[in-house]
């Protein structure tokens, strides 16, 4: 394979590694419409619908790190056809579970082997696309994830409503199966055999500081207005910072430590790391709130409460196909130029949202949501390639399952967080006035994103 061509099939290992894109999003996403459908089946505590969205986020933030580093170890394509294996098992897995605590235990499996595909991805689609063609292949990934993103509370309100064969939210997971095969079959047609390097050592004492650190943190945030904020949830959130420290202390002294020196040297890759944990994580939160509100509130049907995603999806469609040619040429003003129409969005919405109360209509759901998903068009391709595009071959493993695990992590901060404020917030305030505030700090989330735009390469 030239350097100058790249591989005879590159553009078919690039759909491959967007079909488990797409699976691992849509995953993560049809819960947000499904979660109430889910507990009025099967039970259990408001704070298990969180969990059925922040266990999954945080486990597979959590390993995609080491995810990477064994791709590198031991084979990204062997690493691939493992992870899309188990994933696809553990999705069926998830439409056959009987209560909270399987279905919860069964997406923190799914979310393992999805950490081990997830990465090898985007480290394979590095490696095969000539530097001259890497630009436009990263630049499918915004609008693709962004689409999965949007696009699963739709799907997952549409199949509820349907019902079909009597699966009623079951089928949500069982959609994973023909994906999951489809990309399988792909990958072992035609991705390459890559070379492992033994010599590739994961630092376990890192990956485990890591974990406790964001469990401390996010668990309290979920189960703390539940049980009314006792003591022990505050000293959690010490706690998870006291290990936050120290694990930034043993990666400055370890040999090997999850995220190479080198990576955080890269401007573009820093920076746009905080940029992409800001950005998931206000639309996270805003996505999950959203379908609370609409469902538990105005006693939308979850195809209804699907619909409100709609457009959104349109606008993204629409933006990315308007700006696509500008990617490789003006992706931080895209940035912030999305950014910006996303913050004035996100303001509408709550604005709406305040006005009309309890009377408040799908339609006029429509002109917000649509501004935001135009906003999220504009900007998402650009991320991506800002965020990857100068990183090394030899470390196109290790960083893409840094990338992909803060995009994950993220989405579990947003869900802890802002679903957190929304839930505390209704018990003293009526309920629109809540959303207005839970949208507030999104807003805000974003303003501070756009600030940290101005840090990123121009270029």
């Amino acid at each position: 394979m030239g350097q100058g061509t790249g591989h005879p099939w590159r553009w078919r290992i690039l759909a491959v590694v967007l079909v488990a894109e797409i699976l691992d999003l849509l995953d993560a996403t049809v819960v947000t419409i499904a979660a109430p459908s889910i507990r009025a089946d099967l039970g259990g505590a408001p704070s298990t619908m969180q969990w059925l969205t922040a266990g999954y986020t945080l486990t597979f933030g959590v390993l995609l790190v080491v995810g990477g580093r064994l791709g590198d170890r031991f084979g990204r394509r062997r690493l691939f056809l493992i992870g899309v294996s188990g994933f696809t098992v553990f999705s069926l897995a998830c439409a056959l579970a009987t209560s909270p605590g399987q279905l919860i235990t069964f997406r923190v499996l799914e979310a393992a082997f999805g950490a081990l595909l997830l990465p090898q991805g985007m480290g394979i689609v590095k490696t095969v696309f000539p530097p001259s063609e890497t630009g436009k292949a990263f630049g499918l990934f915004g609008p693709v994830i962004g689409l999965s993103a949007v696009g699963g509370p739709i799907l997952a309100g549409s199949l509820i409503e349907l019902d079909l064969w009597g699966t009623h939210w079951r089928m949500i997971f069982l959609i994973n199966l023909p994906l999951g095969l489809a990309a399988l079959a792909g990958a072992l047609r035609w991705m390459p055999r890559d070379r492992p390097r033994p010599g590739a050592v994961i630092d376990l004492v890192s990956a485990a500081l890591l974990g406790a650190a964001l469990l401390l943190v996010i668990y309290p945030l979920i189960q703390g207005p539940e049980r009314d904020w006792p003591a022990w949830t505050w000293l959690s959130l010490g706690a998870g910072a006291l290990f936050a420290g120290l694990f930034a202390l043993w990666e400055r002294r370890s040999r090997n430590p999850l995220i190479a020196p080198e990576l955080l040297r890269l401007s573009g890759f820093r920076n746009g790391l905080l940029v992409l944990l800001g950005v998931f994580a206000g639309m996270a939160g805003l996505m999950l709130t959203l379908s609370l509100f609409t469902q538990s509130f105005l006693g939308y049907s979850a195809f209804r409460s699907g619909l409100t995603m709609a457009p959104m999806a349109l606008g993204m469609a629409l933006a990315a196909g308007l700006v696509s040619g500008l990617v490789a040429t003006r992706p931080r003003l895209l940035l912030a130029v999305g950014t910006a129409v996303n913050v004035l969005g996100v303001v509408a919405l709550a604005l709406v949202i305040r006005w009309q109360g309890a009377d408040l209509e799908l339609l006029w759901l429509v002109g917000p949501m649509l501004v935001i998903g135009l906003g999220m068009g504009t900007g998402m391709g650009s991320l991506f390639d800002l965020v990857i595009a100068d990183v090394p071959e030899a470390e196109a493993g290790g960083a893409s399952g840094v990338m992909t695990a803060v995009q994950q992590l993220a989405g579990a901060v947003g869900v802890a967080g802002v679903t957190t404020l929304y839930l505390a917030q209704v018990q003293s305030q009526p309920v629109p006035e809540a959303m207005a505030v839970s949208l507030g700090a999104v807003a805000g989330v974003l303003v501070f994103t756009g600030v940290l735009i101005r840090l990123l390469p121009g270029r």
